[in-house]
């Protein structure tokens, strides 16, 4: 536990424990919108959904790059996945997004997109995955798997 001090009560800089524990003993993290279970409990689900709308996409492989399941189209990434990276809150997937669509979308829905650090400037946004449908995310994915693949190096 990174922060002893912020394990069960308020800290002495304003902010909220990073962790609670429940009766039962389950370690529960502060994300965006409350606390939920540890790093993996929702990641474990999240990342299924990813998986199978990635891998279902012509070409697309799957390894691992910066210690998160990331998704290759023609040696190229699509899609990252981030399940609370250097305990940031997110469990998202990063996409490309073409020019002037990473702001449009933040602006219009900043609950689902944000962007994301390194890679947000670049113009690649994130996606809350508790946040959007699997109607949404697939469209999304399917996007960056175009975008990716029709770019000649």
């Amino acid at each position: 536990m990174p922060y002893p001090g912020r394990n069960q009560q308020q800290c002495g800089d304003g902010k909220p424990p990073l962790y609670k524990l429940e009766a039962s003993g389950k370690r529960m993290l502060r994300l965006p919108g409350g606390y939920q279970g540890h790093k993996g409990a929702n990641g474990v689900e999240q990342i299924k959904r990813v998986r199978r709308n990635c891998l279902a996409l012509p070409g697309a492989t799957e390894k691992r790059s910066h210690g998160e399941p990331t998704f290759f189209v023609k040696k190229r990434v699509f899609a990252m996945f981030t399940n609370n990276h250097h305990r940031d809150g997110h469990i998202a997937v990063l996409i490309p997004a073409q020019p002037g669509e990473q702001e449009a979308l933040i602006t219009s829905s900043p609950s689902v997109y944000y962007r994301p650090p390194y890679v947000g400037v670049k113009g690649w946004v994130g996606i809350e995955l508790g946040q959007i449908g699997d109607d949404q995310l697939g469209a999304h994915l399917t996007e960056a798997w175009k975008m990716v693949s029709n770019q000649r190096r």
